[in-house]
């Protein structure tokens, strides 16, 4: 009878302190997206388009204009030529510039300036991309990719 009864309390305290279930929790945190910062936002949303190649993941960080214009170019790389003007490879991103300052609270629309530096035809090339976001039900949503202003080849 004892026996049972220490056994199932080690099988009990074997199963409660898994930690398999920690990392089932940690997945599920990491899968949703943060909007809680325009930096964040804008990185998210470079970092499906670019390093994890998904247009559904992508979606998630815009307005519903741009769901539908990633929903039309349906893959990374169309994306990529289309929307940002910019084919890449082995991309590392970092926010450049936020047109922000202490007074975030009281913001509702921002511009994210982000370095993106990689590879375009084999060749190591930095350039950057300006989005603007909108603060929409306390999250931070992409509503704009500024086209660029300066003509870079020619």
């Amino acid at each position: 009878m004892i026996k049972r009864i220490l056994v199932s309390i080690i099988i009990l305290g074997l199963t409660a302190c898994s930690p398999s279930e920690q990392v089932d929790d940690d997945a599920s945190i990491s899968a949703k997206p943060s909007l809680r910062s325009p930096e964040l936002t804008s990185l998210g949303f470079l970092e499906a388009v670019y390093n994890e190649r998904s247009v559904n993941k992508a979606k998630l960080f815009v307005n519903e204009p741009l769901q539908e214009i990633l929903s039309h170019y349906y893959i990374a790389a169309s994306v990529q030529r289309n929307m940002l003007n910019l084919s890449m490879t082995d991309v590392e991103l970092e926010v450049d510039e936020v047109d922000i300052d202490f007074f975030r609270k009281f913001t509702d629309d921002v511009t994210v300036i982000v370095k993106i530096k990689g590879l375009r035809n084999g060749q190591h090339w930095v350039d950057d991309r300006t989005l603007r976001l909108n603060k929409y039900k306390g999250n931070w949503i992409i509503v704009e990719i500024v086209p660029e202003k300066r003509q870079v080849n020619g």
